[in-house]
């Protein structure tokens, strides 16, 4: 989630209305900074942020990659009569899940920098994936 850039003008002229939209803006952003400005006649506001919403929505989307990882990891752990950290470590679940690869090249760039290996599981991990990134969208 990107920082993002809006500017208000609260003019001392109708001052109380332009108030009012730059609060209603703040209550649904995540704020990183203000700035301001007296000029013309008028406050100028630089407001840097975070969409709320955004952040939200992949709050929601590491969750459910998280929870059908384990749910493969813990079907698959079963049928081989492995622990699930054998097929997956813990460590890398929460890892996947946040930046949600959908090539095993991509996952190779994750899990490598951890030096960690997963290519017998590979294909499944990122079908897995996309099988829930799929199912959110539709």
């Amino acid at each position: 989630m990107s920082t993002e850039i809006r500017t208000f003008m609260i003019p001392d002229a109708s001052a109380d209305e332009a108030q009012g939209h730059l609060s209603s803006f703040l209550r649904t952003v995540e704020v990183q900074r203000i700035d301001t400005a007296y000029a013309d006649g008028g406050w100028r506001i630089l407001v840097l942020y975070k969409d709320l919403k955004r952040k939200e929505e992949s709050l929601q989307i590491e969750a459910a990659i998280n929870a059908a990882l384990n749910g493969w990891r813990d079907r698959r752990a079963a049928g081989e009569g492995l622990p699930r950290d054998a097929i997956l470590a813990d460590e890398l679940v929460p890892e996947i899940a946040r930046f949600a690869p959908t090539t095993e090249r991509e996952l190779s760039i994750i899990v490598g920098a951890r030096d960690l290996d997963v290519s017998h599981y590979g294909g499944e991990i990122v079908q897995v994936v996309r099988a829930t990134l799929d199912e959110l969208i539709d």
